[in-house]
C-alpha cells in the first residue's frame, strides 16, 4: 500500500509540521524523565509518521499501542507498566506513542487516564501521546503531565508536492489539473490523498478526470461505500484492515455491510465459499465479545472481515459493483420503534413476574400475544 511503501525514511523526506517537529526534537534532546508530549490535531496529519521516522532514524526501539486497545487501568499498567521501566535487551534506547488516547477516557476504561500518568511520571523512557482533540474534559487531568504539540492540516501545496513524488516513482501520469483537484479534495489529510490516489491510478498508466469522477467527494469519516471498494479490490490484506479505518461505522455494523455484499463482488463458487468461511471465523471473535466482554478478540475479528475476505479472491474484478445496504439492518431499522415499544413493555413486566426478559420473551410473550 502506497502509504506505507512511501512513508518517510528520514526527516528530511518528512512533510510539512516544522514547529512541530522542532518542538519534538528539542525535547527529546532534553529528555530527562520530563512531560509527556501529546501531539494533537486532524488524521492524517503526520503525528504517528513523525515519532516512527525519529525512532528508525536514530535507531531507538519504537513500541506503538493504541489506547482503545485497553480496557481499564489494571491491563494498562500490565502491559505498558514494566516495559516502561526496563531497558531494552540489546541496549538500544526506547520510544513510546500511545495513540488515540482520547479513545481510552470512555467509562468502560475505569482506571485509564489515571493509569496513564502514573506510567508518564514513573517511564525511563519518553512518552508520546496522540489524540485529535487535547480540551476534551475528560482529558483534563491528563493536560498537566503533558506538553501540547499542534499538528495543523497539511497545504495543498505540500500534498500536491507528495503526490507528484510518488506519482513519478510509480511512473503513473497525472495533469496539473487532476493533481490540483485531489490535493483539495483531502482537506489536509495527506493520509487520504495518497489512499485517494491509489485507489484512482490502481492498473492504469495515466489518470484521466473520469477516474477522479468515481471516487467523488471524500467525507472526512471515509465513506462505507469507498472503503467496501478498497476492501474487495484490494490484493493487500494491509489496504484491506485499513479501509475502514476513517468509516464512521463500528466493527459490527461493517460486519453486516461486507456479510451482504461478498456475492455481488465475487463470482465463482470457491471465492464465495472462502470469503464467506473468514468472515464465519470473524463471527466466532464478534459472539466471543458479546458473550465474554474481551475486547482483544476485536482485532481478531477485524483481521479476518477485512484482510481475510479481501485474499479470498484469486484476481480483483474490474467491474463496478453497487454495494447494498445490509439486509438484515433494513429490517431491524423499520422495526426500532416497534422493538424499542416492546422493550419498554418487557422490562414493566420484569417488575411484575420477578425475571429476565429473556424469560419472558420466550416463555410469556407467545402467550401474551395470543391474549
Amino acid at each position: 500500500m502506497w502509504v506505507q511503501k512511501y512513508k518517510p525514511k528520514n526527516l528530511e523526506e518528512y512533510v510539512g509540521q516544522k514547529q512541530s517537529v522542532e518542538k519534538f526534537l528539542r525535547w527529546i534532546k532534553e529528555w530527562k524523565q520530563s512531560k509527556s508530549l501529546l501531539f494533537h490535531g486532524p488524521p492524517g496529519t503526520g503525528k504517528t509518521s513523525l515519532v516512527e521516522t525519529f525512532a528508525k532514524v536514530n535507531n531507538y526501539e519504537f513500541i506503538e499501542m493504541n489506547a482503545s486497545d485497553f480496557r481499564g487501568g489494571k491491563q494498562i499498567d500490565e502491559i505498558l507498566g514494566q516495559s516502561m521501566k526496563q531497558a531494552s535487551l540489546f541496549g538500544r534506547k526506547k520510544i513510546f506513542l500511545i495513540d488515540e488516547i482520547d479513545g481510552l477516557a470512555g467509562r468502560a476504561d475505569m482506571g485509564g487516564v489515571g493509569a496513564i500518568i502514573k506510567i508518564i511520571k514513573g517511564s525511563k523512557f519518553p512518552v508520546v501521546l496522540t489524540c485529535n482533540n487535547p480540551y476534551d474534559r475528560k482529558l483534563r487531568t491528563l493536560r498537566e503531565y503533558c506538553e501540547l504539540v499542534e499538528f495543523r492540516k497539511f497545504t495543498v501545496f505540500d500534498i500536491e508536492r507528495r503526490l507528484k513524488q510518488i506519482l513519478e516513482t510509480e511512473e503513473i501520469k497525472m495533469s496539473k489539473e487532476i493533481l490540483r483537484q485531489m490535493s483539495k479534495r483531502s482537506e489536509g489529510d495527506l493520509r487520504s490523498a495518497i489512499m485517494d490516489s491509489e485507489l484512482i491510478a490502481h492498473g492504469k498508466k495515466e489518470v484521466k478526470q473520469e477516474d477522479i469522477d468515481t471516487i467523488g467527494h471524500r467525507d472526512r469519516e471515509q465513506n462505507i461505500f469507498n472503503a467496501l471498494m478498497m476492501l474487495f479490490k484490494t490484493k493487500s490484506a494491509l489496504a484491506a484492515k485499513l479501509s475502514i479505518n476513517n468509516v464512521d461505522k463500528d466493527p459490527e455494523e461493517i460486519f453486516w455491510w461486507i456479510e451482504n455484499n461478498i456475492t455481488n463482488e465475487y463470482e465463482t463458487p470457491e471465492e464465495i465459499a472462502k470469503a464467506y468461511e473468514m468472515l464465519s471465523r470473524a463471527d466466532m471473535f464478534r459472539q466471543r465479545i458479546k458473550s465474554r466482554q474481551n475486547w482483544k478478540f476485536l482485532a481478531y475479528m477485524i483481521d479476518l472481515m477485512t484482510a481475510g475476505v479481501s485474499a479470498s479472491k484469486k484476481e480483483t474484478y474490474k467491474k463496478f459493483t453497487r454495494y447494498q445496504y445490509p439486509s438484515n439492518l433494513i429490517v431491524l431499522g423499520g422495526s426500532k420503534f416497534e422493538r424499542k415499544d416492546e422493550k419498554e413493555k418487557l422490562l414493566k413486566l420484569t417488575k411484575e413476574l420477578h425475571c429476565s426478559t429473556r424469560k419472558i420473551r420466550k416463555e410469556f410473550l407467545p402467550f401474551f400475544k395470543l391474549i
